[in-house]
């Protein structure tokens, strides 16, 4: 947290875990009157009230302003050094208590303009914060480095800080003069335009077509809209849902070619100015993850794209078409009218997690009843579904809107992983090492459900229920395996393109993005066939424009899967590597602390356990359908 002298990277730093966990959640079906668990959190345990609050925020900003008595004092000596660090650590962390007070209870009532308003002056805090801590990295690395080693290794006061100056000295070589970081940072503005005007063409001014489904009903095909009539059971719906939305794409693909291009080109811009060799490059060395990493994983998934087609021509027999087409991706093979109410969902996750031991269950049990969650959908409440964990003195709260269905289940298991694993960090580190990289923070969060899945088909009391949730759980694979490395290959074919003095059009993007969309589904092998119209899905994914994050969902499921299945047939040794990841938090790069457990994320062998899994679903997919 101590190096990122931005507001922006502070800022993504902090909601990164929120955007990449959340889960939609549609707000009607209440949760049963007979449940135990409480259904509202306790913000009284972050402050008793907003006086309480208000005073703190003043407290804070004291702290935040001496904060730079401390320029130019880093090089003096080693107990100034850890004092300053000190002063800068306790500051952040009190300011991240207030700020995760006003963050949830503006997600509550989104239209209460007085959380709204306490929430602005959280962030105009984060900003004065960043402002005044800008010298922390350049000073650091005006110290001579044997010098500050040696300061670091003899003085306790800095023993906390050991892995932030250890990354300071990493970046070095790409860290610039004063007035050209000066410059670079005032360049940040003007590079995120294309990013704004994507999202603004994107989510307010590109028309939205209406369709009228067979059932009669009228439906707007919003990002949303499509999201949830993709899949609708009548096949002649879900070609015309696919045929406007994407043809809405396609009447503002020239402009929309321009904000990617501008994306990626900014992208560029701040890699070459860094002095690295490539974009992706730049974007790696934040988290200090190998190259091989990423082209580990695309070249994995390429040789194995024929277990993806297995699952593409049982997923068609089933729905008994003999021509697929993409619009036929979605549709779900079985359905399950059961419901779950928040006690069911934790009793089914608390059996489910029997493999990761009595120590790990005993403190979900301990977490899981008091008063960390907002459970119920209400009026005015953020959708979907997030774990916040940055009030290290406290424990991580969890927003769900918890609908009383299977998905519900699924989205509770995966926040409680995210819950588990902060609450195993702050358990372990100081708070200067407690922020994980993304890079890890969706293993815990996959292995829980991954846990439920297997525990939910071995205990399921019909062959229809497991069918459920063995396709549930192979869905799942190919949406966040096969899609999501899908996408990693574009990102990084159109980065390539403009690295190597290409331009982008729409009709480029469309053909890059086609062509690999073909290769992944089967298109010349007749597994799928996509027609052109949909090779303009670029310009629907949002995550292109989030500089090489999409590879990470891939990862961190490829991860949890290889992890998991260690912890499955292995021992305590082999449960122990895994919570050690946990335990870990930020103490360390993500790659070594994964490698360290057993998990070399640029080795084959970890992508290759997706693969295994799939197939071994498939495999009892076939099995039960035999047998019927």
């Amino acid at each position: 947290m101590l190096d990122k002298i931005s507001c922006q990277t502070l800022l993504a730093s902090l909601l990164i875990a929120i955007s990449f966990s959340l889960h939609s959640a549609a707000i009607s079906a209440q949760s049963s009157p007979e449940q135990s668990i409480k259904s509202s959190w306790d913000l009284s345990e972050l402050y008793p009230d907003i006086a309480a609050w208000e005073s703190a925020r003043k407290s804070v900003a004291k702290q935040i302003a001496e904060l730079t008595q401390c320029r130019g004092q880093l090089n003096t000596d080693a107990q100034t050094l850890g004092q300053c660090l000190q002063s800068n650590s306790e500051a952040y962390k009190n300011l991240m208590r207030l700020y995760t007070y006003s963050f949830l209870a503006k997600d509550t009532d989104l239209a209460n303009s007085a959380f709204r308003e306490r929430h602005t002056q959280a962030e105009d805090l984060l900003t004065t914060y960043s402002e005044n801590v800008s010298y922390l990295e350049p000073e650091l690395l005006s110290i001579d480095k044997d010098k500050l080693l040696q300061w670091q290794q003899n003085t306790p006061a800095l023993s906390d800080y050991d892995f932030l100056i250890r990354n300071t000295l990493r970046k070095a070589p790409h860290v610039l003069p004063a007035r050209e970081e000066k410059i670079l940072a005032a360049s940040s503005a003007p590079l995120r335009m294309a990013s704004s005007a994507y999202s603004i063409l994107t989510n307010a001014e590109i028309p939205r077509p209406e369709i009228t489904l067979s059932t009669g009903e009228l439906v707007k095909l919003t990002p949303s809209g499509y999201t949830q009539f993709r899949g609708t059971e009548n096949r002649t719906d879900r070609k015309a849902v696919f045929d406007a939305f994407f043809g809405s794409y396609i009447n503002y693909q020239q402009t929309l070619a321009q904000t990617l291009s501008g994306q990626v080109q900014a992208q560029i811009f701040d890699a070459r100015m860094r002095g690295y060799p490539s974009a992706l490059a730049r974007s790696l060395a934040v988290d200090n993850i190998p190259e091989a990493v990423y082209r580990t994983l695309v070249g994995t998934v390429n040789d194995n794209l024929p277990t993806l087609h297995r699952y593409l021509k049982l997923h068609a027999r089933l729905l008994k078409i003999d021509d697929p087409h993409y619009y036929d991706v979605y549709p779900a093979i079985a359905d399950l009218d059961k419901q779950y109410g928040i006690d069911d969902a934790h009793q089914l996750l608390d059996k489910a997690l029997t493999p990761l031991g009595e120590d790990y269950r005993k403190l979900y049990q301990d977490s899981v009843g008091k008063g960390w969650m907002h459970v119920e959908p209400t009026e005015g409440k953020r959708s979907g579904a997030y774990a916040m964990s940055a009030a290290y003195d406290v424990h991580p709260y969890l927003l769900l809107n918890h609908n009383n269905d299977f998905d519900s289940v699924s989205t509770f298991a995966h926040e409680w992983g995210h819950g588990m694993h902060s609450l195993l960090t702050q358990h372990n580190q100081p708070f200067a090492k407690s922020e994980y990289a993304t890079f890890i923070a969706e293993i815990a969060s996959i292995s829980h459900e991954l846990l439920l899945y297997k525990y939910l088909a071995e205990t399921a009391s019909t062959k229809q229920e497991k069918l459920y949730y063995l396709f549930e759980e192979l869905q799942g694979l190919r949406g966040t395996f096969f899609r999501q490395t899908q996408f990693a290959e574009f990102e990084l074919a159109i980065h390539e393109e403009v690295e190597n003095g290409s331009a982008l059009s729409a009709d480029k993007l469309n053909a890059i993005y086609g062509a690999t969309l073909k290769r992944y589904y089967g298109h010349e092998q007749e597994v799928m066939k996509i027609d052109d119209t949909y090779t303009v899905e670029w310009a629907y994914i949002p995550h292109f424009y989030r500089n090489f994050y999409v590879y990470q969902y891939a990862t961190s499921i490829s991860a949890a899967y290889y992890l998991m299945d260690k912890v499955l047939s292995g021992g305590p040794k082999e449960r122990q590597q895994y919570l050690s990841i946990l335990e870990a938090g930020g103490s360390d790069y993500p790659y070594d602390i994964l490698k360290t457990a057993g998990a070399d994320m640029a080795s084959p062998e970890i992508y290759e356990a997706v693969i295994k899994r799939c197939n071994q679903l498939m495999d009892e997919i076939e099995s039960i359908l035999k047998s019927n």
